[in-house]
C-alpha cells in the first residue's frame, strides 16, 4: 500500500491510499510539525466498513485526492470524494459524499483520531529517549483537543474542528454523522486539524476557535492555487515537443515548491518526504545549485539559513566546529531535551565547501558581489575550517571521522557505514578523505579566487588560486589509480587509496583541473556497462567488491548523483556523455510514478530486467532528486554563466526524443533569456534561436 505525501510550510501530512493514517503500519502516516507526530490514526469508516478505494493521487502536489466507495452489486454505491490539503499552518479536508442508488440512503460516516506526539527520531525507531505524556482529550462545542506534555516542558495540541451536527463519542474519540440522502444527492463536510505548540507555563486549558479565525475550505485552497500560480510564473518556464519531460518538468518544479521552508532566514528546501523534512547542509545547497537555472534568487534563503547556524564554537556532541556547516537540524522533543544532537548536527564533511560552491554558483549566475560583504565572516570562517582541518594530515587533504557518539561513522553523501569498502572487502578506517570533497574545495577556491580578483582583492586571490593547484596535484598523486586509469573514492587513515570504482570520482568534473587530462577517461569509465545501468550512472561499478544494485550507496542510482555528474560534464567540455545521461535519466522518468524522481532506484541494468526496478524504502518527493531536472535542461542548453566575466554560453544538444525545446524567461543576472532549440534528427544537430535577451550581454552559441 502506497504512501501519499503533502507539505506546506512546517506542516506534512502522510496517508496510506484511501487517506487514512494508520497507526497499525509502520509506515510513518501521520500529520507532522516540528519533527512531531500530532496526528497519529485518522480512519474513515462508511457503515462500519472501510470503503473500497477508486482512486488516489496527488496529481497536484499539494492537494490530496482519494476517491472511495460503498458498494451493494448491481443496485447501487455511496461515493466519497475525500480532498485534503495543508495551508498557513493548517489542514483542510472536505468529504464530498453522493448517493449513487436509485433511492433514498441513509449513510452513516464515522470519523476517528488520535495523537502519539512521538518524535521523529521514535517515529522511524532511529532513536529512543525520555518522553512526555499524554494529556486527556478535551471537547469544546465543535472542537475536540488532543493534548500532550513534553520532557521539554512544551505543550502539543491538536486541535479538531468540524462543521454539521455528529455524535460525539468521546470515549473513542470518534465522530458518526448520519447523512439523508436522496437520489443523486450530495452533502459535504469538512474539517480543519491544527497542530499547536505553546510553553507548559502558558498553557490555558482547551482553546476555542471563533468563526472567521480561520479561511474556509475554498478561501484556503485558492490561496494555496494562487501560490502556486505565481511560483510557476516566476520561474523559467519550459515547454518541449515530448510530454514526458513537459511532465517531469511541471512536476518538479511544484514539489520544490511544497519543499520550500523558512526557518528563520528565508526560504530554501527542506530535503525530502517523509523522513527527511526539515533543512540540511549538503541537501539544500546542492538543491540550490541545480535550482539556479530556474531563478538565482532561490540560492539567497540556503545561504543565508547555513550562515546563521554556522559553526560558532567546538562541541564534539554534535560535531560542531567553529566555521563548520551543519549537517541537519531538528525541532522535536529529543532534541529540546538534550537526548539528540540534532540541534542541529555538524557532521557532514561535505557542506562546508559545498556552500563557499553555491555561493560561487550564485554570484556566477547573479552578478550580486553584495551577498560575499553580507556574508563575508561566513566565508572567512568556512574557509578557515577547510585549512585548519586539511593540516590534519601531511597531503593536506580534508578528512573525516566520527566525534560525537551518536553522529555518523561516515560524513560525505554517501553516509551509509559500509559505502566506503575496499576490495578486500573490509571497511576503510578513519580519518577518511573522500575524492569529491577535494575536488569541491578546489572548485570553491578557484570560484573564489575570481570572485576576490574583481573585488581588488588581489593578494587573497592569488592565494586561493596556487591553494587550489596545489589541491590539485595533490589529488592526482594521492588518488589517480593507474591501473585502473580511474580516481578511488578516498583515502583510508594511511592516506591509502580506497579502491573501489565509484560514482564520486564524477563529482570532480566539476573542477577545471580535470578538463584535458582526465576528465575523458572519467566520462568513458562513467558511462561504460559497468557503471551505466541505462536509467543513470551507478554509485558503485558493478565489478567492485561490495556491489549490490539494491545497496543504499554501493550500486544504486541516484538522480542528484547524476545531476551532479552532469554540470561537471557542462564544465569539462563532455558534451556526448551529458547527453548519454539526460536520455537515461528521461528513461528512469518514463518509468516512476507520477513522474516524479525519488531518492533512488536500484542499480539493475536494462539487460537484467526490462524495467526499473524501484528502492524498497525510497523518500519521495526528495529536494535534489526533483531538482536534477532543472540540470537536464541546463545540460540540453549547454548553459554556462559567468556574469563576473560577462558570459554567457550555449552548447546545445537535445536527445533525439525531445525534438524542440522552448524556454521562456531564464532569469540570468537582472535579465531574462527566451530561447528555442530544434534538433534535425537526420543529421543529429540541434541549433539554438535566442528569441529574446534583456541580460545585457551577447550569448556565444556554440555547435
Amino acid at each position: 500500500m502506497s504512501n501519499k505525501v503533502i507539505m506546506e510550510g512546517a506542516l506534512f501530512y502522510v496517508t496510506d491510499s484511501y487517506g487514512n493514517v494508520d497507526p497499525k503500519l509502520e509506515a510513518g502516516h501521520g500529520l507532522y510539525m516540528k519533527d512531531t507526530r500530532f496526528l497519529s490514526h485518522y480512519e474513515l469508516r462508511i457503515n462500519d466498513q472501510l470503503p473500497e478505494l477508486l482512486e488516489s493521487s496527488v496529481s497536484e502536489s499539494y492537494l490530496l485526492t482519494t476517491m472511495l466507495k460503498h458498494e451493494v452489486k448491481d443496485v447501487g454505491a455511496v461515493e466519497i470524494k475525500r480532498s485534503s490539503f495543508l495551508h498557513d499552518n493548517v489542514m483542510h479536508e472536505q468529504l464530498l459524499v453522493t448517493n449513487y442508488f436509485l433511492s433514498p440512503q441513509q449513510v452513516k460516516l464515522t470519523l476517528q483520531f488520535d495523537g502519539d506526539f512521538q518524535d521523529m527520531f521514535i517515529v522511524r525507531r532511529y532513536r529512543t529517549g525520555e518522553v512526555g505524556q499524554r494529556m486527556d482529550t478535551t471537547y469544546n462545542g465543535k472542537m475536540m483537543q488532543l493534548q500532550y506534555v513534553g520532557k521539554d516542558e512544551q505543550i502539543r495540541k491538536t486541535s479538531i474542528h468540524w462543521d454539521g451536527s455528529p455524535e460525539v463519542r468521546q470515549s473513542e474519540q470518534l465522530l458518526q454523522y448520519t447523512l439523508d440522502l436522496a437520489p443523486g444527492e450530495q452533502q459535504t463536510i469538512q474539517l480543519v486539524i491544527k497542530p499547536q505548540l505553546t510553553p507548559l507555563n502558558a498553557n490555558a486549558g482547551a482553546e476555542t476557535l471563533l468563526d472567521g479565525e480561520l479561511l474556509s475550505y475554498n478561501e484556503a485552497l485558492q490561496s494555496l492555487t494562487s501560490s502556486y500560480d505565481q511560483w510557476l510564473t516566476s520561474n523559467t518556464r519550459v515547454m518541449s515537443a515530448n510530454s514526458l519531460f513537459n511532465t517531469l518538468y511541471d512536476r518538479s518544479l511544484q514539489d520544490l515548491r511544497m519543499l520550500q521552508r523558512d526557518i528563520g532566514y528565508g526560504a530554501t528546501t527542506v530535503a525530502g518526504l517523509p523522513w527527511f523534512a526539515t533543512v540540511f547542509g549538503r541537501d539544500s545547497i546542492i538543491t540550490s545549485i541545480f535550482m539556479l537555472p530556474l531563478h538565482p534568487s532561490h540560492a539567497l534563503g540556503t545561504l543565508r539559513t547555513l550562515a546563521a547556524y554556522q559553526g560558532k564554537a567546538d562541541n564534539p556532541w554534535r560535531d560542531e566546529e567553529f566555521g563548520k556547516i551543519m549537517h541537519e537540524i531538528r525541532f522535536g522533543e529529543l532534541v529540546q531535551t538534550g537526548q539528540s544532537p540534532f540541534s542541529p548536527y555538524y557532521g557532514g564533511v561535505d557542506s562546508t565547501p559545498l556552500f563557499l560552491v553555491l555561493l560561487v554558483e550564485y554570484v556566477r549566475w547573479s552578478g550580486d558581489l553584495a551577498i560575499v560583504d553580507e556574508l563575508k565572516d561566513s566565508i572567512d570562517a568556512a574557509l578557515s575550517w577547510i585549512d585548519t582541518r586539511c593540516q590534519r594530515n601531511a597531503a593536506g587533504f580534508l578528512t573525516y571521522q566520527q566525534e560525537a557518539e551518536q553522529g555518523f561513522p561516515n560524513q560525505g553523501w554517501k553516509d551509509s557505514a559500509n559505502s566506503i569498502v575496499n576490495e578486500n572487502g573490509d571497511l576503510a578506517t578513519a580519518p577518511i578523505a573522500l575524492i569529491e570533497v577535494q575536488g569541491y574545495i578546489s572548485y570553491a577556491k578557484q570560484g573564489l579566487a575570481e570572485i576576490f580578483a574583481k573585488l581588488n582583492q588581489h593578494e587573497r586571490s592569488q592565494l586561493l588560486k596556487q591553494q587550489a593547484e596545489q589541491l590539485e596535484e595533490q589529488i592526482v598523486q594521492y588518488f589517480w589509480m593507474e591501473d585502473e586509469q580511474f580516481f578511488s573514492i578516498a583515502l583510508d587513515g594511511e592516506l591509502k587509496p580506497v579502491r573501489s570504482i565509484t560514482s564520486n570520482a564524477g563529482h570532480l568534473l566539476m573542477a577545471s583541473f580535470v578538463k584535458d587530462q582526465y576528465a575523458k577517461k572519467i566520462g568513458q569509465r562513467l558511462l561504460s556497462d559497468d557503471m551505466f545501468s541505462g536509467y543513470g550512472i551507478r554509485t558503485m561499478s558493478s565489478q567492485s567488491t561490495g556491489y549490490y544494485p539494491m545497496s543504499y550507496h554501493n550500486g544504486s542510482v541516484w538522480p542528484h548523483d547524476n545531476g551532479m555528474i552532469l554540470l561537471g560534464c557542462l564544465r569539462s567540455g563532455l558534451q556526448k556523455e551529458a547527453r548519454h545521461i539526460v536520455s537515461g535519466l528521461l528513461r528512469a522518468a518514463a518509468e516512476v510514478p507520477d513522474q516524479r524522481f525519488p531518492e533512488l532506484f536500484c542499480g539493475y541494468s536494462k539487460q537484467e530486467y526490462d524495467r526499473l526496478v524501484r528502492y524498497p524504502t525510497t523518500c519521495s518527493p526528495q529536494a535534489w532528486s526533483a531538482s536534477t531536472t532543472f540540470v537536464m535542461l541546463q545540460a540540453m542548453l549547454g548553459l554556462q554563466v559567468n556574469m563576473l566575466q560577462g558570459e554567457i554560453s550555449l552548447a546545445p544538444a537535445l536527445p533525439l526524443d525531445i525534438q524542440e525545446l522552448n524556454i521562456v524567461g531564464l532569469t540570468i543576472g537582472k535579465g531574462t533569456l527566451d530561447i528555442y532549440l530544434y534538433i534535425d534528427q537526420e543529421t543529429d544537430t540541434t541549433s539554438a534561436t535566442i528569441l529574446s535577451n534583456k541580460t545585457g550581454l551577447d550569448v556565444v552559441v556554440h555547435s
